[in-house]
């Protein structure tokens, strides 16, 4: 059933203590999925839709070192896939992603962000429907957390004027992060033909395309 609006607290699933089973190393990378980040490097997370397909527009940047999927944002801890598309979890389906900010800015990750998917849509993104595919961009640093607010203010007005609503994304401090199932890591790498429900609105977002 589509869930409209998050579950509570008091409400949502209680988890476990033991951590999902995930996959070792990135499929295409080969890099430990659970690798520290490296000296000089910096993290991102955002929520977009279907984690599948933003895991995709990710990997596929110069200078993105390292990304993986999973849930974040909500209260159950160590849920599985099926806990999180069921509702009762909270979470958010999320990539997060290790970066090296001297070849990629955040702010060109921010754009790639606003232009990869409807920023607009509440609790669903296209036919996805559900808390767990709502718009979110969750920082590591008060720099991250000022760029990102900054960029959807600007973002907000060109929207306006193609003819969209309001911005519903959040933006959070970065909750922690539970690795989703290894078959979900990388998946479109593995299944190339499979689905992937991303799409952008057309509109073009300016910030870190200078």
């Amino acid at each position: 059933m589509f869930k409209a609006q998050r579950v509570t607290a008091q409400n949502a699933l209680k988890g476990r203590a033991e951590a999902i089973p995930t996959a070792e190393a990135h499929f295409l990378k080969a890099r430990p999925l659970k690798a520290p980040v490296p000296k000089g490097m910096e993290q991102a997370m955002f929520g977009m839709g279907c984690f599948w397909g933003v895991e995709r527009i990710f990997w596929q940047i110069e200078g993105v070192w390292l990304t993986m999927v999973g849930y974040a944002g909500g209260f159950t801890p160590n849920a599985t896939y099926q806990e999180v598309c069921g509702g009762q979890t909270g979470h958010n389906e999320v990539v997060r992603m290790i970066y090296d900010p001297a070849v990629v800015s955040y702010e060109a990750l921010l754009r790639v962000f606003w232009e990869g998917h409807d920023p607009t849509q509440g609790m669903r993104q296209g036919n996805d429907r559900g808390t767990q595919y709502r718009s979110g961009i969750y920082t590591y640093s008060e720099e991250q957390a000022a760029l990102a607010k900054a960029s959807r203010d600007e973002f907000a007005p060109v929207l306006a004027v193609a003819g969209y609503g309001a911005i519903s994304t959040e933006i959070l401090v970065a909750p922690e992060f539970y690795y989703a199932e290894g078959d979900h890591q990388q998946y479109l790498a593995k299944n190339p033909q499979g689905y992937c429900g991303i799409g952008g609105t057309g509109v073009s977002c300016s910030i870190g395309s200078g």
